[in-house]
């Protein structure tokens, strides 16, 4: 009686599993990937060499862009509209700190201007912010 041997098959990779491994992959960027907050306006922010705050509650976000528009909460706004929305989150969630991003191509006054407001309104401290780039710690 003769045995006929069975053929080894030679080991191969799989495709399936490869294809499985990248999908994963790929979800898992797009779902740690950070968005902006104000995906409409394109402001570029000065750069510093440290990082000088941590977000907190009660901070409201004001965005000037290069032309000198006023944003809070993604909608346009003038100064004296500012002044009132601003002196309603003082009252009504006891606002302390404003986070102001202002391109770094915008006129001085429409920042000096938005400071100036927001001083007259009581809010205790104002956080200019800017971009940090880790190529520049000494």
């Amino acid at each position: 009686m003769r045995f006929r041997k069975a053929k080894e098959e030679e080991p191969r990779l799989g495709l399936a599993p490869l294809i499985d491994i990248v999908f994963l992959l790929l979800i898992f960027f797009m779902v740690t990937s950070h968005f902006d907050v104000a995906s409409g306006l394109h402001i570029q922010l000065p750069e510093v060499a440290q990082r000088l705050f941590n977000q907190k509650d009660n901070q409201l976000r004001l965005i000037i862009d290069k032309s000198g528009g006023m944003f809070l909460d993604g909608k346009r706004l003038d100064l004296k509209t500012l002044e009132k929305k601003l002196e309603k989150a003082v009252n009504e969630k006891d606002l302390v700190h404003l986070v102001l991003q202002a391109d770094k191509d915008v006129r001085h006054g429409a920042v000096v201007q938005a400071m100036d407001v927001a001083k007259s309104v009581g809010i205790n401290s104002i956080i200019i912010a800017a971009q940090w780039k880790a190529d520049k710690v000494l």
